[in-house]
This record gives C-alpha cells, structure tokens and sequence, in this order.
C-alpha cells in the first residue's frame, strides 16, 4: 500500500465516483450482452465480437479496479477550508515566477485530477512539493529534468466556500 496520502479535492472524488458508476452501470452490461451474444454464434476462436469483447471487458474490470482502490484511499479535502491561506496548501492557486519574470498559475490538487493543460499539477509533483509551505514573496528551488530553477511565489489564492 501506499503510504503517501491520497488527497484529492471534493471534484475530484466526484469524478472518479461518476466514472466508476458509468463503466459499472452502463458500458459493462452492455458489453456483456454483446459477448453473450457473441458466444451464442458459435466458434468463438475466430469470432471478432466475442475476442474483442472479452479483451474490453478486462480492461473495463481492471480499470474499475483501479478506480475502487483510489477512492478507498481517498482522503476528500475542500480547499475552501484550508485553515492556513498565508501558505500553499492543498487546492491552492498559486502564481509563479522564474528568474526571466515569466508567470503561471498552478493549482495544486490530488494526483488523480491532474491536468498539465490547465494548470493543475499533482500534490507529489516535484513543482508542488517545492511550492508546500511557501508564502507569498518566497522563492523556491525545484529540481525538474532539465535542470534546478527558482520560482517566487506572487500570488495565492483558495477557492471560497
């Protein structure tokens, strides 16, 4: 077992919960229906639906399996109730800059709602590791594949409840 906490803010609980109820209640019994069906046509070692059916049926069950061990492991925490909003905590949104005074926003979430994309980066990510605890007018030193950079934090906010 893991023994990092697995956070992860109420969205994301309710992401994780959502999709498990779609493959359990929807894809998975039609996908069954179609492998029996599949089965009732007779010689199954060549019969396309029933192989391909098979292999995205254990697809769906390990990934059902995923998703229940994440949300046991769960611990849900609201951002808007950080008692401590002079730091970076959890579900903080934080503006950095580096040494040439270029800007991002970030906000750190659980590791199962990341999205590089939007700026949303995993609580474990070397980024948010070093950002933990930070105030505003801190710099921060991470080490990142390409080599260590400081950041300074500008900005922090939480969300409001």
């Amino acid at each position: 077992m893991d023994p990092r906490p697995n956070y992860i803010t109420p969205a994301g609980y309710a992401a994780l919960s959502s999709e498990y109820a779609a493959l359990l209640g929807d894809e998975r019994p039609k996908l069954v229906e179609v492998i029996s069906w599949a089965a009732g046509n007779g010689d199954r070692s060549e019969n396309g639906d029933y192989i391909y059916g098979r292999k995205k049926l254990r697809e769906i069950d390990r990934r059902l399996g995923w998703l229940a061990k994440r949300m046991k492991a769960a611990q849900v925490i609201d951002p808007a109730a950080q008692p401590d909003r002079t730091r970076v905590w959890f579900g903080a949104t934080v503006t950095i800059a580096d040494d040439d005074d270029n800007q991002r926003i970030l906000t750190l979430v659980g590791d199962d709602e990341t999205d590089a994309g939007t700026g949303r980066i995993g609580w474990s990510a070397p980024l948010a590791r070093a950002l933990r605890g930070a105030a505003v007018g801190e710099v921060r030193r991470v080490a990142l594949p390409a080599g260590e950079k400081e950041y300074e934090v500008v900005a922090l906010s939480y969300p409001t409840a």
